[in-house]
Order: structure tokens, then sequence, then C-alpha cells
């Protein structure tokens, strides 16, 4: 008899499947789970002190666990044929070539490992789709499955992760809601009901949401999508404001207080970026232009564009402010994460300030308390297509500083990109005096104290809020 209650595998030890496992683990101790991935690397440091992602909280729960029951490992045929639930949990970048370039999710990952299950697997298992995918791709995971020679059975579900990066062992613990799609057959119903109650170990039952498969999948592309067009939707108020006088922070307050609307997600800034908002709302452009949708897919598709214009607007304030010229000026970029409280970068809007800046020449000195130089390089080659080798000036032109006084030290500008806690508590005055006059700060975030900064002598812009030195009844 075994040991273990049930025992899961998870494809894939990135962002999700890491964290996730971990809180599977500590709350289920009599279920077995394992992480395995083809990067022998990545899961080395699952094992090790150093973890391979930054995520509060996230050490302590893998420092319980590891060894006792979870586990990190490179077997990954073993793994899957011990396994009771298999959980995929793999990239889905937006395509860059082919049919459905730029908008599309490529699901290539999905189907090898479905594959790979097919190839391996010596017993029926339930198979989750953790990953984020178009609606009905279980139905191309299951004809993988299906094809297997040995008539094995596989009951294929959907359960989509609702995690913000920098609170995820928060929303892990304590989620609003866990969603779980099946078919609804006998069979489906009853592999759905075997991972609810994984989760009813510690989420309420009545947060435990069943559903058809498909309703599933598009449900957490839809909740990021309503997510960001929020986030676009004031800023695109924010400009208004700064035309008119209005201060977007107030409006957010006076909207947010309708309690029909809320005040979560109202907060304008320099933009939103991150891994999901902008590839899942591209992947909901391309599946309404796939079925004919044509105006709901150029709804969707202009909460990308505003963004878009959020963060050239920005770049283009920084250099009209300075004179119209930012050449051979340094330039403090503080934060490159698309949030506090996380090293990722991807589609971090910092990037692209700091591609626009490169393009004017300034001297950019980056300052980011989790990022390091080559996974900033990494996704500006990959998302930008900037790189040493198309752009041999790109050492010289952008400084990594480790100490935020060092990157501000003698600069013309200071750029607050990522709304790390420690900004608000630098000493500007100290900072101020180091600096070239007249000395300016752009914040994107709205995080700072703009009228002591102005006390101190500084010439502050901010978004969506008015420029005292352009009105002068506010």
């Amino acid at each position: 008899m075994s040991e273990w209650d049930l025992q899961i595998c998870c494809m894939g030890a990135g962002y999700v499947g890491g964290p996730t496992m971990a809180i599977i683990a500590k709350m289920c101790p009599k279920i077995r789970v394992c992480v395995v991935d083809l990067n022998k690397s990545q899961i080395d440091k699952w094992n090790s002190e150093t973890l391979p992602i930054y995520e509060p909280g996230l050490p302590e729960v893998v420092k319980e666990c590891v060894g006792r029951n979870l586990f990190f490992s490179t077997n990954i045929a073993e793994e899957i044929n011990r396994a009771d639930i298999i959980f995929i949990s793999v990239n889905t970048p937006t395509k860059t070539q082919g049919i459905g370039a730029g908008r599309a999710a490529n699901i290539k990952n999905c189907e090898l490992c479905a594959r790979t299950i097919a190839e391996v697997s010596t017993s029926n298992k339930i198979v989750v789709e953790k990953s984020t995918v178009p609606v009905r791709t279980a139905q191309a995971v299951a004809r993988v499955l299906q094809c297997n020679d040995k008539g094995l059975s596989f009951q294929i579900l959907s359960n989509p992760e609702f995690l913000a990066e920098g609170t995820a062992i928060k929303d892990l613990l304590a989620p609003d809601r866990v969603l779980i799609g099946g078919q609804q057959t006998p069979e489906g119903l009853k592999a759905a009901a075997t991972l609810v109650s994984v989760y009813a170990n510690w989420v309420p039952r009545d947060q435990i949401l069943t559903t058809n498969l498909w309703s599933s999948e598009l449900s957490k592309l839809v909740a990021n999508a309503v997510l960001a067009q929020r986030v676009s939707s004031i800023n695109s108020i924010s400009a208004l404001c700064e035309a008119t006088g209005a201060d977007v922070s107030e409006i957010s307050r006076a909207v947010g207080m309708d309690a029909r609307i809320g005040k979560k997600f109202l907060n304008s800034s320099v933009g939103f970026g991150g891994s999901c908002f902008q590839k899942d709302i591209l992947n909901l452009v391309y599946l309404c232009e796939t079925y004919g949708l044509d105006e709901c897919a150029a709804y969707w598709n202009q909460v990308i564009l505003m963004n878009d214009y959020q963060k050239k607007r920005f770049s283009e304030k920084v250099v009209s402010k300075m004179f119209n010229t930012v050449t051979g000026k340094k330039i403090a970029i503080m934060g490159y994460a698309f949030k506090k409280d996380t090293g990722d970068v991807r589609e971090t809007p910092a990037m692209f300030v700091v591609r626009d800046l490169l393009q004017e020449q300034a001297k950019l000195f980056v300052y980011d308390p989790e990022v390091t130089r080559d996974d900033m390089w990494t996704e500006m080659n990959y998302t930008c297509g900037i790189n040493h080798e198309n752009t041999p000036t790109l050492d010289a032109a952008v400084t990594t500083a480790t100490d935020p006084y060092e990157a501000m030290d003698g600069a013309h500008a200071i750029c607050i990109l990522t709304e790390w806690d420690e900004f608000k508590d630098y000493d500007y005055t100290k900072v101020y005096e180091k600096m070239c006059k007249p000395a300016f700060i752009f914040d994107g975030r709205n995080i700072l104290d703009h009228a002591k900064l102005r006390e101190i002598g500084f010439e502050v812009h901010a978004i969506g809020k008015p420029d005292p030195l352009a009105f002068t009844d506010l």
C-alpha cells in the first residue's frame, strides 16, 4: 500500500509550476509532489538555497517541504509514470512567425508534454492544463493522448492559475477562487472531483468552482483582459488629466469608491507588463479574429494600443521636458522589473523606455534590487530585438548599478519605473545636491512625495498629475 494518498507530477519548473506545487506540498503532507523539467540548471537551483525565481515567502515554503513530500527532478519519464495527476505548466509564448504571428499563442510545449505523457505512461492519468492556453487546447491535448497504443485512459482538466507575481504565495494560500474545468461525463466529473479534493485541504469548498473545459480555459484569458482593460482605461484618463489640470489619483479614488467599480487596478502608471496581460489579450484578439468576430478583436486590441501609447508618451515627455534632447545626458532608470517584489522583466515597461532613450543617445544607469544585467539583455533582445551584435555601443550606453545612489549621482534626471518601496525612502536632499541642475524626476509609478521633492528643488513630472509650471489655478 502506498504511503501517499496521491502522487502529483508537474511538468515545468517556472513561475507557475514551482510555487503552485510548493504550496500543494505544504498544505497536503500526504500527497507526494514532484516538479520536473528538461532544464537541469533550473532544477539544480530549485534544489539549492538560491531559487531560480524571486517571490516573497517562497524560500521558506520550499525549505519546509523539499525532501519531505516535495521534489525537483529531471527524471521526467519516471515521475510521469508514478503520478496519478500530471500538471502541464509550461510556457505558451506568443508566436513570432507564421500564422497568427504576434497574436496567437504557441502551444507547442503543451503538445510536447502530451506526447511525452502518452509515450511513457503505463497507467491511466488525470492530466491538468495549468498553462495559460487558447480555448479548446484541451481538445488537442486529448487527441494526442488518445492516440496511445496501450489502451490507457486520460482525463483532461483545466485548472488555470490566477497568481500575481510578488503576492503568489499569498494568492495560493488564500485564493479568491480555484477554477477546475472538465468534461461533463461521469469520468470527467470524477477526475474533477479528485482535483477538488486536493485543493479542499485548505480552500473552502464554495471557493472551488467547477465548469466545463471551455469555460475554464476562456475564463483565464478574460480575467487578465479585464484587469488590463482597467489599467489602460485609467491610463487613458491620465493623459487627459495632464492636459486639463485634473489629478488622476483623485479621479481614481472618486471612481473606485463606487461599489460597482471598486478601487483595484485603477492606479495610473507608465503601463502594464509581465508575462500574462499582453500575451493573453493578444491571444483573445486572435481567437476573436479566428471566429470572425472582428469588432470584438478590435475592442480588446485597443487595450494593447493604449498601453503602448502610455509607454511611448512617458519617453516622449522625458525628452520634451529636458529641452528636447537627452543626448549624452545621464538618466537614472530606477527599477527594471515589471512590478515590485519580483525579478521578472518580461514585457516590462522599463525596457521600452530604455529602448526609446537609447535611440535618443542618453547615458543610462539602471538600478533594480532583483534584476540581473543578463536578464535585462535577454528580454531586450527577445522583445525589442536590441542586442550587442546590432548595437555595439550597448555596454557603453547602459550601466547597471548595484547601489541606487551611484545610479543617481550626477544624473540629469531620474525615472521611477518600478514601484519598489525602497524608492520612497531615499535621502532625496542628498540626491539633489549631486545631480545636474535643473534636476528632473519623472515618476512613472506615482509613489514619491512630489510636493516635498519640489520643495527640495526638483522639477517633478508624474503620470496624470497637473504640472504646477503649466497651470496657475490648481
